[in-house]
């Protein structure tokens, strides 16, 4: 096209005076949209909320968005991928068309490959408590409080692989570099104690999930906000005094470093990094104390060890009993979130997680025998205490396992398609199930759930409407539940 066309076919589309009439009114658009949004008058009830912060207060108490059911929460994580088809999902035609195809799934291929025939749940299931509900004889323990939980049987995640599911559950995204939710409903609500941490993450006596410390990573929000790592066997490091130091000493250094900080911050009043420093100070000390006598399980009558399996043969099992021991110290003395994890991976596939892909019938039992009885008396404990009443309990695992045996192997292989968690506790329709999988396990057919579904009700029970929950961050009003998610109503009690 020569030159002149190429003209003329522009002067049809816009003139100079309608390019300085649009341009004109599309910059007093961006402007009367900033002006909205700082006026909250754009978005209506989803404006974003952030929560006013002290710096030298970061843990400071927060009021919640509207009245909550639940002050705080306990989440149980299965690393590995528990099967809810060997635990909670009972398939009667699973049971009838055992050892044979899956139908319409011919060569079926998932994450390690091919599929071979279906197979129905290694343990027999039972109905359980007042309810009925059937659960297997692999978790008889937790089964028996199923009166107690509400078992969301349609939850599906967007990954097949253990770490971006992982991240998923956890944080909301598959992909690194987010907070997690426990960092999401610090920064939301700060602590009931201001002599522990507001969230504590409990690492299993065999190590730490597949992505380790990003499961309670703050990321990009304020690093006050990051979970605590410390269990029952591996208390927070460096909390005594050396033995060098006398205590007159270390009082006398600490009052010195409280002086020298006043002095500063009187000139430089409102020095935000300078005040949080210091408050981080402040609790790294009170901790000290506290710390130390929130890990100290001597206090403990002895039938309560007894009842969590604390002093078992099995130093596996008695680990984590400890921990789970150590997860309800925490709850009942203020910490807003505690994540408890059940298995690891630094052992391997399946050896000490639930990722069941090659022996499952011989793996299952052992990490069964460590996690039922000392999860169920945390349960029962959290009741007898008063604790459920306004404790938010979720048991979650990254996603299910397949209905079929892999081709070869005698395990499940991955399954984001439908899988189950249970919530119990705080503003929870007890001794209930909401969705359901197809006939066979192997996706989500009715009331089908979303991780983003899951934080948002985790997030409406503590009061935090999560569409307005949010930090700005690299020019984008960052949420837990991204731009997704819907609060599972029925589950509410």
């Amino acid at each position: 096209m020569n030159p002149t066309a190429m003209r003329q076919l522009g002067d049809g589309l816009v003139d100079r005076r309608d390019f300085l009439r649009w341009g004109g009114m599309g910059l007093g658009g961006v402007a009367l949209a900033s002006l909205l949004a700082e006026q909250r008058l754009s978005a209506g009830d989803k404006s974003p909320i952030r929560p006013v912060i002290d710096s030298s207060r970061p843990y400071a108490p927060r009021q919640p968005h509207f009245a909550p059911k639940a002050k705080r929460v306990l989440m149980i994580f299965c690393t590995g991928a528990l099967s809810h088809l060997d635990t909670f999902d009972f398939k009667p035609e699973l049971v009838k068309r055992h050892d044979t195809p899956m139908p319409g799934q011919d060569k079926l291929i998932t994450f390690q490959g091919e599929n071979g025939n279906l197979v129905k749940p290694l343990w027999e299931f039972r109905p359980r408590g007042q309810c009925g509900k059937m659960t297997s004889d692999l978790l008889p323990s937790l089964g028996a409080l199923a009166d107690d939980m509400c078992f969301i049987h349609s939850m599906t995640g967007k990954s097949n692989t253990h770490g971006p599911a992982e991240s998923q559950m956890s944080t909301g995204f598959i992909l690194d570099g987010f907070p997690s939710m426990g960092a999401w409903v610090s920064y939301a609500l700060g602590s009931e104690t201001q002599n522990l941490p507001s969230y504590v993450a409990i690492p299993d006596p065999r190590g730490v999930p597949q992505i380790s410390t990003r499961q309670w990573a703050s990321a990009f929000l304020p690093a006050a906000y990051q979970g605590t790592p410390f269990n029952a066997d591996k208390p927070i490091a460096n909390l005594a005094r050396p033995a060098s130091i006398s205590e007159n000493g270390d009082i006398a250094t600490r009052d010195f470093v409280k002086l020298l900080n006043e002095r500063h911050l009187a000139q430089h009043p409102g020095d935000g990094e300078l005040s949080a420093r210091i408050a981080s100070y402040e609790l790294a000390a009170r901790m000290q104390l506290a710390a130390a006598e929130v890990g100290n399980l001597r206090g403990e009558s002895a039938a309560t060890l007894e009842n969590y399996g604390a002093n078992d043969a099995n130093k596996n099992k008695a680990g984590f009993a400890k921990n789970c021991v150590l997860a309800r110290r925490l709850l009942e003395r203020g910490v807003r979130f505690v994540q408890l994890f059940n298995g690891a991976y630094a052992m391997g596939e399946g050896v000490g997680n639930w990722d069941g892909h090659r022996t499952i019938a011989n793996q299952y039992p052992t990490h069964a025998a460590i996690l039922d009885q000392p999860c169920a008396a945390l349960l029962r404990d959290l009741k007898s205490r008063g604790l459920l009443a306004d404790t938010l309990v979720a048991f979650v695992t990254e996603f299910g396992r397949m209905p079929t045996f892999q081709k070869g192997a005698n395990g499940r292989d991955h399954n984001p398609k439908g899988f189950t968690i249970w919530l119990a506790g705080a503003g929870v329709r007890a001794g209930t199930s909401h969705g359901a999988t197809d006939a066979f396990g192997y996706q989500a057919v009715e009331n089908a759930a979303t991780i983003y579904d899951l934080h948002a009700t985790l997030l409406h029970l503590l009061g935090i409407n999560h569409e307005q929950l949010s930090y700005y961050h690299n020019g984008i009003e960052r949420r837990l539940t991204d731009v997704h998610g819907e609060v599972i109503r029925p589950v509410l009690a």
